[in-house]
């Protein structure tokens, strides 16, 4: 064998073991791929996802859709990395950024889970504040073993406990640490705008002295109507801003979207202030593929979005709700919303 051929052999051989070893061999990273987007003013599996008791909803058209971020469990091969690199619809993150070394991948999920809940309640909170409502102490669960099980109920507003108003929730605190454990009060609610009365048998409180309803409450405006939202698959807290667009075109008194199809993604706080999220230019793919009008940014995330490929609809900026619905606005009007 000449040396020529031995050298080539040799080549041959390591050629085909890089290419075996780069099809098997893991490398610590992970997939992320446009996800699948939720109307939020339609339903899932028949299920409405933002779902109204006490009053009937609003007859929209149009869509206002969150957008989700797909992200595969399985590491991912040298290859399959290289190949997701320079591919536009596919981002390469390092696996450690979607699932924490510190977590296992449940506890992951279940931080996602939590952070999507609580993004649920500051929509709730934005929207009805936006429309008007008046703030009070409002029961979100009872704890276990509550005293209160079976006689208060998720929704209900505080109104007074043992004939001493509660308007917020230092008034409750102070209220419920001057009576004794064990001690039955008279507690009148406001549920789905009607009064009532009931009396619950207080319990201990775990620190310091008085006593406890066992209720969780939440300082926020109540309506005269409950408002539950349903998306069981989604995590994280970047559907805020459309989940609350969601509850206002179905609740409130304009029609948000005059038919058209707008997706979005943001986070929003109790100041109704819109945060950034992760994964724009996948959402914006996702949108795409749905036949966006109308793509809502934050304007943290402008110039990643303007980075990203043209997906052939205008981007809208959006630092606050008032600035998503002046966008939404301008497009009604068939005005082109101020872009990133």
């Amino acid at each position: 064998m000449t040396r020529r051929i031995a050298v080539l052999t040799a080549g041959g051989v390591f050629l085909v073991l890089f290419g075996v070893l780069g099809t098997t061999l893991p490398v610590p990273y992970v997939a992320q791929v446009p996800g699948p987007t939720y109307n939020t003013l339609g339903d899932i599996d028949g299920e409405p996802i933002i779902a109204v008791e006490g009053r009937e909803r609003n007859e929209v058209e149009g869509n206002l859709n969150l957008t989700t971020v797909g992200v595969g469990r399985d590491g991912l091969s040298l290859v399959q990395a290289v190949r997701g690199w320079f591919d536009d619809e596919v981002a390469v993150v390092p696996e450690e950024s979607v699932y924490p070394p510190d977590r296992t991948v449940e506890e992951t999920r279940q931080a996602n889970r939590r952070a999507f809940l609580t993004s649920e309640q500051a929509a709730e909170t934005v929207a009805l504040g936006h429309l008007g409502y008046p703030e009070k102490v409002v029961v979100r669960g009872l704890t276990e073993d509550s005293p209160s099980e079976g006689l208060l109920q998720d929704g209900d507003a505080l109104e007074s406990v043992d004939g001493r108003p509660t308007p917020d929730f230092a008034a409750l605190e102070s209220v419920l640490g001057s009576i004794p454990p064990g001690t039955e009060v008279a507690v009148a609610y406001t549920r789905l705008g009607e009064p009532g009365t009931t009396t619950v048998t207080t319990r201990a409180a775990e620190e310091g002295e008085g006593s406890v309803l066992g209720v969780s409450v939440l300082q926020q405006p109540s309506a005269p109507f409950d408002i539950d939202i349903q998306v069981e698959d989604v995590g994280g807290p970047s559907a805020g801003l459309m989940l609350t667009l969601g509850i206002l075109d179905l609740v409130g008194d304009e029609d948000l979207t005059g038919g058209a199809l707008v997706a979005g993604t943001g986070t929003i706080d109790v100041d109704a202030e819109v945060g950034p999220i992760g994964g724009i230019p996948l959402k914006m793919v996702a949108a795409r593929e749905i036949g966006a009008d109308l793509f809502l940014v934050p304007e943290g995330n402008c110039e990643e979005a303007l980075a990203a490929e043209d997906p052939g609809f205008p981007l809208a900026k959006v630092a606050t709700l008032d600035d998503a619905l002046e966008a939404l606005a301008d497009l009604r009007a068939g005005r082109t919303p101020a872009g990133c």
